[in-house]
């Protein structure tokens, strides 16, 4: 094999897929960045237990064609040294690489490519389309929702839920839910839970062009995205996603109406007072269309009010703090509606005047 081709293009194709590959296995070829090169131009590959990321063609003067596995972070280090503006790969039949540029030379060596494993094979049959911004943003507005607790891996992926031309990506930790539907071209209707590190690895590639969209395709095992950088192919989690929907469906009997960056703010400065939020929770008192912000903690004790406007009955209640900002924080809109049940009962953030967004979350016991 030997191939020339720009430092730039190299380095980008190359901080695209070392988001995926293992930096430390069991497995020395998931330590690798397969590189493919053929007469449209240079292929990248990298891929973990569950994950698989291939460039498109980078272009590239293919002087003979010819394949090799690298280890990524060597290889990756390597290109990013480089001091010239091209680069030139060359690899023998005893996978011995030579990396030139300007002049620079690096002997490194790789790995047959014929160990590398393949890309599943993930059937097109079945192909939904959504615009790129779209679905970036409803990954990154319900991702941070996702449960961390390996003891139930269905809760560690997103939901993808596709009924009647909508999808829903979904979140659950066992704390909250974070729910995000957005319109979607495709014909059937289906359900799938996707790793949470695909989600969040797919939110960051996708492209935030307003006219850019995705494709993707879901099978029994696999989902495989069609981004404009590159291609992503993932497993599924297997097991039963709670019934998110019954969730939502509680009797409100107090609703608000607040500005979300004016509620940030006092939650944020309610935390100041305490070094550890999970024991000392933020109140929220709501009485005659004020809304009371109260903290307290081994420092001392903090109170701010904001004007808000409320229909229903006052009502104070509790929550983890990074619970509210985490969402806050996540969201564009201005204006928020907050509806409670009960003290005990979760409660329900929406962007107001839309159902595309809904956030539950459960509140803390009030103490004293």
């Amino acid at each position: 094999m030997k191939i020339i081709c720009a430092k730039n293009l190299l380095a980008d194709g190359l901080g695209i897929v070392s988001k995926v590959a293992s930096a430390k296995s069991t497995i020395p070829i998931l330590e690798c960045c397969l590189l493919v090169a053929d007469e449209n131009g240079l292929k990248l590959t990298a891929k973990d237990s569950e994950m698989t990321i291939a460039t498109g063609y980078i272009e590239s003067d293919v002087v003979t064609a010819g394949s090799v596995a690298l280890d990524i972070k060597v290889f990756g280090d390597i290109v990013r040294g480089l001091p010239g503006p091209t680069i030139e790969i060359t690899c023998d039949e005893k996978q011995l690489v030579v990396v030139k540029s300007g002049k620079s030379e690096f002997k490194i060596l790789g790995m047959n490519a014929e160990e590398f494993p393949d890309m599943p094979d993930v059937s097109k049959n079945q192909a939904f389309n959504i615009p790129s911004l779209s679905l970036k943003n409803m990954i990154r507005q319900t991702v941070f929702a996702v449960s961390t607790d390996t003891t139930k891996p269905v809760l560690c992926g997103q939901l993808l839920d596709i009924i009647n031309g909508v999808l829903r990506i979904v979140a659950v930790d066992g704390f909250r839910i974070s729910l995000r539907q957005s319109p979607i071209d495709g014909e059937s209707d289906t359900k799938v839970v996707v790793p949470s590190k695909t989600m969040s690895e797919v939110g960051k590639l996708l492209s935030t062009d307003g006219d850019a969209t995705v494709n993707f395709y879901i099978t029994d095992k696999h989902v495989l995205f069609e981004l404009e950088s590159c291609t992503v192919v993932s497993s599924l989690i297997e097991g039963e996603f709670i019934n998110y929907e019954n969730m939502f469906s509680s009797e409100v009997t107090t609703e608000i109406t607040a500005s979300r960056g004016e509620m940030l703010e006092s939650v944020d400065r309610a935390t100041l007072i305490s070094k550890d939020s999970k024991k000392n929770p933020v109140r929220l008192k709501i009485s005659d269309s004020i809304m009371a912000v109260t903290s307290s903690g081994e420092l001392g004790t903090s109170y701010e009010e904001m004007s808000i406007l409320q229909d229903g009955p006052e009502i104070e209640i509790a929550f983890n703090p990074r619970y509210l900002t985490d969402v806050m924080r996540t969201l564009e809109d201005e204006k928020i509606t907050i509806t409670f049940s009960s003290p005990l009962s979760p409660c329900i953030i929406k962007v107001e005047d839309s159902e595309d967004y809904k956030y539950l979350v459960l509140p803390l016991r009030l103490r004293g």
